[in-house]
């Protein structure tokens, strides 16, 4: 009986064994598939940004539960098992992964290492290589752009009223609208600083100059201009030089992004645009608005070169490749899951090149500042491994494997019991 006992538990300990091995085997197979040989090719390959991404599975696991590393690309979409906007990360070994926002929370800033990412308002710092996530600095800055060297980022802290607070003769007595703080962050030593850059109602952007030494930011100047609109453009040297020079942009010219600031360090780029202008335009008019790049000059703020014609939907500059500007493009419809966002290089003449595709349902696209200084795009295209998923997704899928293979087992055990039960032969009459 002992020997008969033994058995059928060794080989329920082997089929469990075997059972673990075939889930994990699909994961292993897919680890090692997304880190291939480092010959020069391959670090060549994976240290460039994809031709295009694909949505994620929606089992997809998240950078805190498998880290992928470092990232080529980080888009935005609400198609995944959140079923709002959500970060994706695409590694540069090809490996898919998810950024969970939290409600409300905008889209935040891909260091140029690609090392992190920073979130906005909540000042929290994810570090793609470990997964590992800390606070970083103060609550409520939202972001605009890290420096060249990836040690500071500029951004801005809104210092208004919560509520307006009234007397007992209903009169106001104070007012919630107070000039915003841009301020340069230290992510790293979790310190920061405010710039000295003139009044500001709030900060609609702002951009370093290629060398770092410089700042251009722009919004309203007061709460007029905030209703009507209109914004002004300031140059300001972030170190405690002051002001430099400022120039009215009316309400049709805006900051082109974090990229606004051409290579060369002497000019400016904008966005305008030709139609209806203020906050009464329908969407119609908003739609039907002609749009281009404008440059000024960095030193001075006067009008220099000639305008770039611009196609609906460009919201942004987010790199360059010599003269010509690397522009973020989201298309389709007011729906965000009919969008599709991508990145494509603009030559003389409005000759579009399209560099990045995001899937169906993208509403951005981020790619680290180092890739984009070097222009390393057209990288292979890799879709979502189906098998990187976190551990509680496997221990799912095992749970009814294993229970069927413990009943089955015990079922074995059963017969063999009965088959090894002495019989009793009667004894004969005598």
């Amino acid at each position: 009986m002992g020997t008969t006992g033994g058995r059928p538990r060794r080989g329920a300990t082997i089929g469990v064994a075997l059972a673990v091995l075939a889930l994990s085997a699909p994961a292993a197979t897919a680890t090692a598939a997304s880190h291939p040989s480092t010959t020069a090719a391959d670090r060549t390959a994976a240290a460039s940004v994809p031709t295009a991404a694909h949505n994620p599975w929606l089992w997809q696991a998240t950078v805190g539960q498998r880290p992928a590393g470092p990232a080529a690309l980080v888009f935005f979409t609400p198609r995944t098992r959140y079923f709002e906007s959500t970060g994706v990360l695409v590694g540069r070994d090809g490996g898919y992964r998810l950024i969970p926002l939290r409600v409300g929370e905008g889209h935040g800033l891909v260091s140029p290492d690609g090392r992190h990412y920073l979130r906005p308002q909540t000042g929290e710092l994810l570090d793609l290589t470990t997964g590992r996530q800390r606070r970083a600095m103060t609550d409520g800055v939202s972001l605009f752009d890290w420096s060249p060297d990836g040690r500071r980022v500029l951004g801005t802290r809104s210092n208004d009223d919560d509520v307006i607070s009234f007397g007992p003769d209903n009169q106001q007595l104070n007012d919630p609208e107070k000039p915003d703080d841009l301020l340069v962050v230290d992510p790293y030593r979790g310190t920061e600083q405010v710039v000295a850059a003139g009044v500001f109602a709030a900060h609609h952007g702002a951009a370093w100059s290629s060398t770092g030494d410089l700042v251009a930011v722009a919004g309203p100047p007061d709460e007029p201009a905030l209703l009507a609109e209109r914004q002004r453009l300031v140059v300001v040297d972030p170190n405690g030089g002051g002001p430099r020079w400022h120039l009215d942009l009316g309400d049709r010219r805006m900051l082109a992004g974090p990229a606004a600031w051409h290579p060369d360090n002497g000019r400016i780029a904008l966005l305008a645009f030709d139609g209806c202008a203020g906050p009464r335009c329908a969407v119609e008019q908003i739609e039907a608005r002609r749009w281009r790049i404008e440059f000024v000059d960095a030193t001075s703020g006067r009008a220099v070169g000639q305008p770039l014609p611009l196609a609906a939907g460009v919201n942004s500059i987010v790199g360059w490749r010599g003269a010509d500007p690397v522009v973020r493009h989201v298309s389709g419809t007011e729906a965000d899951t009919d969008r599709r966002a991508t990145l494509a290089v603009l030559s003389d003449g409005g000759a579009r090149e399209v560099l990045v595709t995001g899937p169906p349902g993208s509403t951005d696209l981020a790619v680290p500042g180092d890739l984009l200084r070097r222009y390393a795009f057209g990288g292979p295209e890799r879709r979502p491994s189906p098998f990187a998923a976190p551990l509680w997704c496997y221990l799912a899928l095992a749970a009814p494997v294993l229970l069927a293979v413990v009943l089955v087992l015990r079922r074995v055990r059963r017969r063999r019991g009965s088959a090894t039960t002495p019989t009793t032969t009667p004894a004969p009459w005598t």
